[in-house]
């Protein structure tokens, strides 16, 4: 009879046990995410190029770490830096990372991130590629609106051009797709410029140079508060040979 009373109490004990043991585990586990975010964070900014400043937060997915750790890969790696800076170019930058190998000179299976430039900063750098310190370039929903003067007869002539935001690999173009023209000039047709207008080389803005030469990309999407670019890779590595090697626009 004694035997039987015992065994209630031992079956309580045994789950009072497994219970503490989980959730030592769960501790355990949470304190090596927290270890393993700062250090990531750390060997990252270490191998970013001096050129690259501002602050950056990661964030390892997935139930356990721990698990995960032991396997070989961490399943989701995600780094946010609202405010970072590139050569004095601010961006906010968020990269999710998938089957990131936990050691520097690790593989990445798979990134992909969105890059935030504001009008001033999309302007500065169409500036630097080239485009007349005169021309804003100006968001709207999908489009971007420029203003312009050419040359009719001796008389500047001044438009406004309608631009459709895309990608190449390594740079950001802005084509135009329609125009008017701004100058009043009575009775006299110069809508003979339009097609001129129509017919100029698209605004091409470099954005690789900004980027490790490993990343890519993919598709523009602009407001009138940003645009965003989105960027993706399957061949990076972290080291600090492969985020500090920029790529470069032809």
């Amino acid at each position: 009879m004694a035997g039987k009373r015992r065994g209630p109490g031992c079956l309580i004990l045994c789950v009072v046990l497994v219970g503490l043991l989980v959730g030592a585990y769960f501790l355990a586990d949470n304190g090596l995410r927290a270890f393993a975010e700062g250090q990531a964070e750390q060997q990252i900014a270490d191998a970013l190029p001096a050129s690259v400043t501002g602050d950056m937060a990661v964030s390892i997915g997935g139930v356990s770490v721990i698990a995960q750790y032991f396997s070989g890969s961490f399943d989701h790696v995600e780094l946010t830096a609202p405010q970072l800076t590139v050569d004095g170019v601010p961006a906010s930058v968020r990269i999710v990372a998938t089957d990131v190998e936990p050691k520097l000179g690790g593989t990445i299976g798979h990134v992909d991130a969105t890059l935030d430039l504001t009008p001033e900063t999309l302007n500065s750098l169409a500036h630097e590629a080239g485009t007349p310190p005169e021309t804003q370039l100006v968001l709207g929903r999908d489009v971007v609106t420029y203003a312009g003067t050419l040359s009719v007869a001796g008389f500047p002539i001044g438009y406004q051009a309608s631009a459709t935001p895309s990608v190449t690999e390594n740079a950001l173009v802005f084509t135009p797709t329609a125009a008017e023209v701004t100058t009043d000039l009575g009775s006299l047709d110069v809508s003979a410029i339009l097609p001129t207008v129509l017919g100029q080389a698209p605004i091409s803005v470099c954005v690789a140079k900004y980027l490790p030469a490993e990343v890519a990309l993919s598709t523009v999407d602009v407001t009138p508060d940003r645009a965003r670019i989105t960027l993706e890779s399957s061949t990076m590595v972290l080291t600090k040979q492969s985020l500090a090697t920029l790529g470069t626009c032809s």
